[in-house]
């Protein structure tokens, strides 16, 4: 076990040389892709940091849900079955709860900074 740097503070290190260095020091195109690589560094260390966690609230609810047991892909398949063949409705509160939440945790990773998703995060702290 390797204590410092951490996969995180690595991931940090890099996007920081490739926006204060890299991006500040090449035009044009290198720079966008420069801006885009930093990005997806961004990408990787709150994947990392938080798919855990979601992943495992997911695979909870899905197990609620459908009242089986799986794995998160063999789950997945199954809702989509169900929802497809009219098993669970679509005004189902179980099931708009889930997408919600999955859908939250997915833009928590993704597009933290997406307006919406600050806006629902707002509103929930407000309940």
């Amino acid at each position: 076990m390797q204590d410092r740097p951490n996969n995180d503070e690595l991931l940090e290190t890099v996007h920081d040389f490739l926006m204060n260095v890299a991006v500040k020091n090449l035009g044009g195109h290198d720079a966008f892709h420069a801006r885009v690589a930093a990005n997806s560094v961004e990408l990787v260390r709150r994947s990392l940091k938080r798919s855990p966690i979601s992943d495992q609230l997911e695979l909870d609810r899905l197990r609620a849900l459908l009242d089986m047991d799986g794995d998160l892909t063999e789950l997945n398949r199954e809702l989509g079955r169900r929802i497809r063949n009219g098993e669970i409705a679509l005004d189902s509160e179980a099931l708009k709860h889930h997408l919600r939440e999955t859908t939250l945790a997915k833009l928590a990773i993704d597009q933290p900074k997406y307006a919406s998703y600050r806006d629902e995060l707002d509103n929930k702290s407000e309940k």
